[in-house]
């Protein structure tokens, strides 16, 4: 008598940590997020959607997306992201408010801070100065109030919701881009054209997990314009508008086109030579409208001292 032979369960895999399976041939031709449920059903069908958006999910290492279908014997990797905290603690860390009101709060955030808590980052973030000052921020346990965020070594405004209907008229307003966001940059080179516009999709980096890239495959649509404020020497000081807001979207597009931002060691070269110990990356003003007035609100922060300490001794030297 045949017997079907007992399926083993599949091992869990550590958040953190990935995994590779070979499309089996009655897998080919499905769509991929019925391909990874299938090879990986401890996670549901939902949760590998939004993997695969995210950029977790490869196909013979090239991110795709979800209704790619891969053929019999392609290799599917799946990256677990690490987990996320439960919820955030309170701590007393100073911070520099450029405004406040009961709806909301601007918050000019120093280099060196990181938003909201993550593995290796569980503490001394700009949450947990928030939860400190401000009582039941609404949103997630782990970032509450929060509908952007800024690069850890990227300084200036970033605005905070205090109530759960001013997080959603916020997120609204993001999700819609009638927010405005102008960031000033210093990159290596002068940009040619002096101001443009750049689009190209951003994903997961194929080869190198942890960083953005510019991709042809399974990225997300990014807008980006910029403008030359001054030429001082081999750099040059931009001025940037953001038209979406992908992960590292700046620093991505800027050193696509041959212009990386100084001091980025992700997607450039540190800069000691200029006394630069981070990426040269500031949100210097942030427009949106009230979430419950409808009033046009305009922040402005000016570059830190660490920044304007590089311009000075990028304009001796060039004499301007």
């Amino acid at each position: 008598m045949n017997r079907t032979p007992k399926r083993t369960p599949p091992r869990p895999v550590p958040p953190g940590r990935s995994v590779t399976y070979v499309v089996p041939p009655q897998l080919a031709g499905e769509r991929l997020d019925r391909v990874v449920t299938a090879l990986h059903p401890e996670l549901s069908r939902a949760a590998i959607s939004a993997l695969i958006a995210d950029g977790w999910v490869s196909v013979n290492g090239r991110p795709c997306k979800a209704a790619t279908r891969p053929v019999a014997g392609a290799r599917v990797s799946l990256d677990l992201p690490p987990v996320q905290p439960v919820a955030a603690e309170a701590e007393a860390i100073p911070l520099d408010v450029i405004f406040e009101d009961n709806a909301l709060v601007v918050i000019n955030k120093p280099a060196g801070m990181v938003v909201h808590p993550a593995p290796g980052n569980l503490h001394g973030t700009l949450v947990n100065a928030l939860l400190a000052r401000y009582a039941n921020l609404p949103g997630e346990p782990f970032r509450p109030g929060i509908v952007h965020r800024l690069d850890k070594d990227t300084s200036g405004l970033i605005v905070v919701a205090r109530t759960a209907p001013a997080l959603a008229a916020l997120a609204n307003a993001f999700k819609q881009r009638d927010v405005h966001k102008e960031y000033l940059a210093l990159v290596v080179g002068r940009p040619n054209p002096a101001g443009g516009a750049i689009s190209g999709d951003i994903g997961r980096d194929p080869r190198r997990r942890q960083r953005m890239a510019v991709v042809a495959i399974g990225g997300r649509e990014a807008h980006t314009t910029y403008e030359t404020v001054e030429l001082l020497g081999g750099y040059a000081l931009l001025r940037v508008v953001l038209g979406t807001g992908r992960t590292h979207q700046i620093r991505v597009h800027l050193g696509a086109m041959g212009y990386p931002i100084a001091g980025d060691p992700v997607y450039g070269r540190p800069a000691p030579a200029l006394g630069l110990n981070r990426q040269f990356l500031h949100a210097a003003r942030l427009r949106c409208s009230h979430p419950f007035t409808g009033q046009p609100l305009d922040f402005e922060a000016p570059l830190p001292s660490d920044l304007l300490s590089v311009l000075e001794i990028l304009r001796q030297g060039s004499g301007s």
